[in-house]
């Protein structure tokens, strides 16, 4: 399959330029699953009484399993979390507002009804959502996702100066960034953190896959300006010690 980037090498541009080791996530939405991609194949558990199931508690766990290895999804493996299958486009508010999942973020007071249908979505039900690390994928991805310290993302931020600051539900800034074109970073959702495990010091950044090249150039330069400034920080803060 036939790619326009060399994703690679800014795969390995960004990691250094941000400071990271966590490689950066490619995410495809497509109408049917890539040639030669495995299918995410882990089994399905029991189904709730509503019949809500999937291969992991929510969609944002794929970011956590394609760290290392590609493989695609599709609509029934996101399926356990209401939520994640609105944002990603596989169903809408009308098909989930019955589940059990969305009884329970409600009567918590995690999310209200009114806040809801605000919630950035993909607009077009995808056949596919791939997902895999950015420096192997076979494809033109649609997001690049990273998950970042907080200095890392004040790294970002620099590439990025119109990037959007989001709160909870974690996964609609994967939306944002493929259907609005805008960087989005997510301080994250206790719902999101517990079913992945996501370590309390990280947050995660979804970037456009299509203005990567440009960002990591702006990362490159500021990285320079930084270096000199933290010289000049280093120096100055030797007459209080």
């Amino acid at each position: 399959m036939a790619t326009t980037q060399d994703w690679q090498a800014l795969s390995q541009r960004l990691m250094a330029g941000v400071g990271t080791d966590i490689a950066p996530i490619a995410i495809t939405f497509s109408a049917e699953r890539p040639d030669g991609v495995e299918a995410f194949d882990d089994p399905m558990p029991d189904a709730m009484p509503d019949g809500r199931t999937g291969r992991v508690p929510a969609g944002c766990v794929f970011w956590m399993k394609s760290a290392d290895r590609t493989f695609s999804t599709v609509a029934e493996d996101h399926a356990n979390c209401s939520v994640g299958s609105m944002t990603h486009g596989f169903k809408t508010l009308d098909d989930v507002a019955g589940n059990s999942d969305v009884a329970a973020l409600l009567e918590s007071g995690w999310v209200t009804l009114e806040v809801v249908p605000q919630i950035p979505v993909v607009t077009e039900e995808p056949g596919a959502v791939t997902y895999g690390p950015l420096a192997e994928t076979p494809v033109d991805p649609d997001v690049v996702l990273l998950r970042v310290t907080g200095r890392q993302l004040m790294v970002l931020s620099d590439g990025l100066p119109e990037l959007s600051m989001q709160g909870k539900p974690q996964c609609h800034i994967i939306a944002m960034a493929k259907e609005q074109g805008v960087a989005a970073a997510s301080v994250g959702c206790q719902l999101s953190r517990v079913r992945t495990a996501m370590p309390n010091s990280e947050m995660t950044c979804a970037i456009p896959a299509a203005q990567l090249a440009d960002v990591v150039e702006r990362i490159e330069a500021a990285g320079q300006a930084d270096l000199a400034v933290a010289g000049y920080a280093a120096e100055d803060a030797r007459r209080f010690e």
